[in-house]
């Protein structure tokens, strides 16, 4: 790792994307990050060593990367201010929803990936769905991968469209597995664990049962199957959820995420 790479916003995704550039040998002071809030900057500066701008500059026209890490509802007018210093370079995406015709637009330039990472990215366990538009050429996505392989795996889409689907199963899929863990420990301090034992347990199983899956040949289908006894403690655990249409609305709650993620590409992507 040699080229500047600049980031716009300093928030947990950029700075998780920092740590890991820093891992593989890119000097801190090849980083350059613009940051708009006091205490963000700060923490930029005590963890890597790293003095942020509060505003874009002429700094970046050496950036060989753009990482735009802001909310959706930010990105125009970030964009905007950003465009007039960067001029036509290579850029990637991490925000929710906003299309790259959008940052097309803003930006000037057809050189834009858009990636949909998860949180596990922080501790370099995550998965990212990655779409290139058709300038981006083969050296600038083998780039972008080098970038994003200390957040985790990644998987390149041939549609952009299908970054709405990432978003709902993988970007927002740790939410839910954090839900179904609250459930799990609320359950099982109210059957007599303490609420220390019932984390411990339920973490684990998510963690064993994640683990067994990543190793497995067979589907997770089959797996559930071959611990569900019928008559057995399991079977009668999963059939109180399917007489409850627990799978009907979780998939539904998936397809609401989908929409939010397009709802925001048209809330807040160009006029």
């Amino acid at each position: 790792m040699s080229k500047r790479i600049a980031f716009i916003g300093g928030g947990n995704m950029a700075s998780a994307t920092i740590s890991g550039l820093i891992k593989q040998g890119l000097p801190p002071e090849m980083i350059d990050v613009v940051e708009p809030f006091a205490e963000a900057r700060d923490k930029l500066k005590t963890s890597f060593g790293i003095t942020a701008h509060p505003q874009a500059g002429a700094f970046l026209l050496d950036a060989a990367l753009v990482v735009w890490a802001v909310k959706p509802q930010t990105f125009k007018a970030a964009a905007l201010a950003v465009a007039p210093h960067v001029l036509g370079g290579l850029h990637l995406s991490v925000a929710a929803g906003i299309r790259s015709d959008s940052i097309a637009a803003w930006l000037g330039t057809d050189r834009i990936v858009r990636a949909m990472p998860n949180t596990p990215a922080l501790i370099g366990q995550g998965i990212s769905g990655l779409f290139a538009r058709a300038s981006v050429t083969a050296n600038d996505k083998a780039f972008v991968e080098q970038v994003m392989a200390p957040t985790g795996q990644s998987i390149w889409l041939e549609a952009e469209d299908q970054l709405d689907v990432v978003t709902a199963l993988s970007g927002s899929g740790p939410a839910y597995v954090f839900y179904f863990m609250e459930a799990m420990i609320t359950a099982g301090t109210e059957m007599g664990l303490s609420r220390e034992q019932a984390h411990q347990l339920a973490v684990a199983t998510f963690t064993g049962a994640s683990a067994l899956a990543q190793d497995a040949s067979d589907s997770p289908q089959v797996l559930r199957q071959r611990v569900t006894s019928k008559g057995g403690t399991t079977f009668a655990a999963i059939s109180s959820m399917e007489d409850n249409d627990v799978r009907a609305l979780f998939i539904d709650a998936m397809y609401a995420a989908r929409e939010r993620a397009r709802e925001l590409g048209e809330e807040f992507g160009a006029a």
